[in-house]
Formats: C-alpha cells, structure tokens, sequence
C-alpha cells in the first residue's frame, strides 16, 4: 500500500502533479483515499482549536504559512500548520508529507494526526511540540529561555540519527528526507528530537544506486553530488546530518554573514580547525557541563558525515554507534569536506556558462538508475526552503 500510494503522487501523469500548487479537492480527495491511521479534520473543526486562528496562538512563521497551537475537541493539544495560497509547498509537496508520514510511526518522527482540505485551505495537523525547533531555540539570535546542556545536546545527535536510521534502513522502501536541517528538527517537553517537514521526502528502492532528480532543499546543507549533478542517495541526508551536528555541538548556524569572510561557512571553518588542531575552539562556551573530548569526537563524527565523497560518509547505523563510543572512531578516515564555498562558486560557473536553467520548482524529471545512467544538466538553481 505504502509503494501505491506513493506512486501515485510522484505520477507525472496525475492532474494533481501536473498543477502543482491547484488541483480540485476531488483530487486531493482520490489521492487520500487508501491513506488510513490519520484523520480529515474539517475547517471549522481547527477554527475552534485555535480560537479562530488567534494571532496569540501562532507559534511560526515563515514562507510556509503559519503555525497555530490549537486544542481538539478531544482534548489532543496540536500544532496546526496553515499553508498560504502563495506557499512554496506546493499540492505534490502538501500530498507526500500526509502519504509518507501516515504509514511510519517512530520515537524520532513527528507524528502528523491529520489533515484539511476545504475550499482553498490545506492544512496540516500534527502533535504538539513544546520546545519548539532547533533553528529557533538554540541557534536563533533571540532570547532563549533553555539551557542546552551537553546531555541534552547529545540526546538530540543520537535521536536525529536514530530517526535518519530508522528511514533510511528499517522501512521498505527506504525513505530519503531531502531536507535535514536546524528547522525541521523539533524538540518535545523531555527534548526528545522529532524529525518533521516530508514534503520532499523520496522513496528509494534498495535495487537503486542513486536517483536522478531536480535539485530541492536548503542551500548550506546540500550534499555536493545532489548540489552539482542532481544525484540522490542517502548519504545526501547523512552529509545534511553531518552539518547539522557541527551546528549542535557549536551552538551556531552553518552560515552567518555577520562574521568575517574566512569564519562564515562552518563546515570549511570546522575543517580548519580540525587540520590546525584547534576543533575545542569550535565548541560552544555556553555549556558549563561540557565533555569536550566527547564534543570535539562529535564534531569529527560530523566531518566525516559531510566529506566531499559520498561512498566515505558512512551509513547512520555506524553512525549511532559513533555517537554512542561502541565502535572506535578512525581520523584516518577523514578526508576533505564538500565545502560551501565550492558550491558556490561551481553555481557561479554554470550560471554564466549557460543561460538556461534544467532544475528548479518549476518542472522536473525524476529517473532512477542502476549506476549506468547519467544526467547532465545545463544549469541548477538552489531550491532554498528556509521556513517551509
């Protein structure tokens, strides 16, 4: 049922696919129809859970739409997110979350209870969580009220990659986020980590070696095959997850402007570090509590998650073993980084070698291969979906 169902909104046949951001609730309707374990809510239902939308019970915002916190009839205590007409999560991305999500259920996921599609309305309707995301807490520049010792930094490393490990291995077919990042990591009353925002997310039969597809995600924690060539496995999650434990352990955004030019990229200011023997430096000096050789073992885990060769970043089994110091951790093992700027200025390149652009939200073509295909595109644009 999971494959079905899927496939039918990946269809580049589908009415709904081909009118990305419309489609008649009929459709939207027939493409739920086999979707069990989550409800349809109607819209009056979540107008009275958020008070009518209170601008007191909105809890984010971004490009998106909003977030409510809102009440069930039942008592249930929720998260509401109302997508906008002009959302850059368009209908294919609103279907994938609800499909993909309804099937799993795991400690380190975000459970979605339903959704609501009424008139213009989509929206979605998951389980509340307390402390809110890792973007806005511990890396936001506001104040934040929680004190995010060692502990409790290394139960969110060790549940994000029990998450990534639990798609990308335990459930057929495997499960490739495609969006790991500070903000899609959202934290419960105990800070436990849930891994939320499917609207990307691809299925990977275990028969593939890679797909072939446009490029989508956040610039900063793209992998430098799928960044350049469009090539998607998992260990483009495992590189994004290598990024967002050096943001962890620093307590700092993998780019900020505001710093000088040489430190703005973290992933290439953790690589100097590391060769000048300097990685403590990197570590944040907010935690009292800190086990820096711990840390600093952590920071190198990250390294190695985000080397430049996807075939050297090595699977989130191994890597939950990393974490937890059952497996000995190899420096040998590291090599360059797949650095930001690299990225950058490759982008560059392209752009003024051609003056045609192949990828983008606009139109795609998935294909899959067996590791004899190849793809080429004339240009690429970075889909960044900083507050999706």
């Amino acid at each position: 049922m999971f494959s079905r169902c899927f496939g039918r909104v990946a269809s580049s046949t589908g009415g709904v696919d081909k009118a990305n951001n419309h489609g008649s609730n009929m459709e939207v309707s027939a493409e739920l129809m086999d979707v069990g374990n989550i409800r349809s809510y109607t819209y009056k239902d979540l107008r009275v859970a958020t008070e009518d939308f209170r601008p007191e019970n909105r809890i984010g915002q971004g490009g998106f739409g909003s977030v409510y916190k809102g009440t069930l009839q039942d008592g249930l205590l929720v998260a509401i997110k109302v997508l906008s007409a002009t959302s850059s999560q368009g209908l294919k991305e609103f279907l994938t979350e609800i499909i993909v999500i309804s099937d799993i259920q795991h400690e380190y996921l975000v459970k979605l209870h339903g959704y609501c599609v009424e008139g213009n309305h989509r929206i979605l309707v998951y389980g509340y969580l307390k402390n809110g995301s890792l973007d806005h807490t511990l890396l936001g520049s506001g104040h934040c009220s929680i004190n995010f010792t060692w502990e409790i930094r290394r139960k969110i490393c060790i549940g994000v990659a029990k998450g990534l490990a639990y798609l990308h291995e335990e459930v057929h077919p495997r499960i490739i986020h495609r969006d790991i990042k500070a903000s899609n990591i959202l934290l419960d009353e105990d800070f436990t980590p849930k891994i939320s925002d499917f609207g990307l997310a691809k299925l990977f039969p275990s028969h593939l070696t890679h797909v072939s597809t446009r490029i989508a995600g956040t610039q900063g924690y793209l992998a430098p095959e799928y960044a350049m060539r469009g090539q998607l496995t998992r260990k483009a999650d495992i590189y994004s997850f290598g990024i967002l434990l050096l943001e962890i352990v620093s307590g700092r955004p993998n780019q900020n402007k505001r710093l000088p030019v040489e430190e703005q990229y973290l992933l290439e200011r953790a690589w100097q570090q590391y060769r000048a023997g300097e990685l403590e430096s990197l570590v944040d000096t907010s935690m009292e509590d800190v086990d820096m050789h711990e840390a600093c073992r952590y920071l190198k885990i990250g390294l190695l998650c985000s080397q430049s060769l996807p075939k050297t970043r090595p699977a989130m089994s191994v890597v939950i073993r990393m974490l937890n110091d059952e497996i000995e951790f190899n420096e040998k093992d590291l090599s360059d980084s797949g650095l930001v700027s690299e990225l950058s200025d490759y982008k560059a390149a392209k752009k003024n070698a051609s003056s045609t652009t192949s990828s983008g939200w606009g139109q795609h073509e998935d294909s899959s291969s067996n590791g004899n295909t190849t793809t080429s595109f004339s240009d690429i644009t970075f889909s960044t979906i900083t507050e999706r």
